[in-house]
């Protein structure tokens, strides 16, 4: 074994002389450029990584493959490291390229990439390794919420390198958390996130994902469904009439109450009032028979649970079994038309109003026959001043135009 090592050395330092002295020779006549390249490598711990060395018009120089230690991996297709990890994938006049198998954290760090020109150049490729979170922890405050409160869930994505990034998602919907960074002492690093909102009655079985960016992993996550309770949600429906309600019929409610949890009592009311004392209250349903309009109002529906209470209210209004007061617009809702009945006090003011007027105008006249009352003369009267007897006073009146002012008669 030490004989093939000496072996081997000794080959390289020939080749190294042999390179040498071409290089000599070789500077006696023009050369052209030639450019050494490589690329910085990104590899998942545990994965494998590949360096490529690149020569643009290679006159056959020779390539080496250097380690962060400037070790030699790779002298032209020789490895002198002892490291089987490291493998020969490809070796030509213009390429040396090396794989490198389950890497490391320890395996990180500038690659040396090495022509032997007059002057040497070499290339650099830096190795990064990534280092993927754990499994992303998603936790909650509260297990169980009730509509309206506040909660706080946090996230965690341990030792991961570089540090991942965390965003949230409710549903469909984004929403901000505040992050912190951790560095450990091994070098990893820990984000934790934490989530602040309010949740309604809608969110209920809605899930809370955790998704975790990194580059080593793609679609991380955790999720929590949330358990929020709420108070009823209450609703009056109509079972029966289908139309407007009438005196002489029967009316029947059904008061529909949903919840988280579930209401643990209904309750039927009517406001400012007693419920009918005839009237049959089985669980949800209120049933009314022959209706009339003293039962006229609002009946109110309450349910409640654990997180509150809710109520929904019908309001009655009971119509004439004549079909001259039917409304024009049927609604199945009773109380939500308007009657078209006749208002008899409309029509007793319009009454007062006509019975001033002829008063009003009875007095005028009465006014106006006793202002013209003495304007009244007769031709009886004519000349009988004048008259020295009764029979010249009746000649005077007959035929006398000796009076020169003429007195005017009057007929009303």
């Amino acid at each position: 074994m030490a004989n093939a090592g000496s072996g081997s050395l000794a080959t390289i330092l020939f080749l190294i002389m042999v390179q040498a002295a071409l290089h000599k020779g070789a500077a006696q006549y023009p050369v052209v450029s030639q450019n050494l390249v490589t690329d910085n490598v990104s590899v998942v711990e545990g994965e494998m990584a590949i360096i490529s060395c690149r020569v643009k018009n290679n006159d056959d120089s020779v390539i080496q493959l250097l380690n962060p230690n400037r070790q030699t991996i790779y002298f032209r297709d020789m490895r002198p490291l002892k490291d089987a990890r490291f493998q020969l994938v490809n070796f030509s006049d213009n390429e040396l390229r090396v794989s490198l198998s389950n890497v490391s954290l320890s395996d990180e760090g500038r690659y040396v990439c090495q022509l032997y020109t007059d002057p040497p150049q070499e290339a650099y490729a830096d190795i990064t390794v990534l280092i993927p979170p754990g499994n992303p922890i998603i936790e909650a405050r509260d297990e169980v919420l009730s509509e309206g409160n506040e909660t706080e869930m946090t996230c965690t994505a341990m030792s991961s390198k570089p540090a991942a990034s965390i965003k949230w998602m409710k549903g469909d919907k984004e929403l901000p958390g505040k992050p912190r960074v951790e560095l450990t002492y091994d070098k990893m690093y820990t984000v934790t996130s934490r989530l602040t909102f309010t949740v309604s009655k809608e969110d209920d079985g809605v899930p809370v994902v955790c998704i975790v960016d990194h580059p080593a992993v793609k679609d991380f996550q955790a999720q929590k469904y949330l358990e929020v309770q709420y108070k009823p949600e209450v609703k009056i429906v109509v079972e029966f009439p289908q139309g407007l309600t009438r005196e002489g019929e029967n009316l029947e409610l059904t008061c529909q109450a949903k919840g988280k949890p579930e209401p643990q009592r209904v309750n039927w009311v009517k406001v400012d009032d007693d419920v009918p004392s005839h009237a049959v209250i089985t669980g949800s349903d209120l049933y009314i028979e022959n209706l009339n309009k003293s039962y006229n109002g609002t009946y109110r529906c309450m349910a409640s649970n654990s997180v509150g209470e809710s109520f929904d209210d019908y309001i009655l209004y009971v119509y004439d079994t004549t079909p001259s007061t039917e409304p024009a617009a049927h609604d199945s809702r009773a109380g939500e038309g308007t009657p078209r009945t006749v208002d008899h006090a409309v029509i007793g003011g319009v009454v007062a109003v006509v019975v001033f007027a002829m008063l009003c105008l009875l007095i005028v006249l009465g006014r106006y026959f006793a202002r013209h009352k003495g304007t009244y003369f007769t031709h009886e009267a004519k000349g009988a001043d004048d008259a020295a007897d009764a029979d010249t006073a009746i000649i005077n009146a007959e035929g006398g135009h000796t009076n020169s002012d003429e007195k005017k008669e009057y007929y009303i």
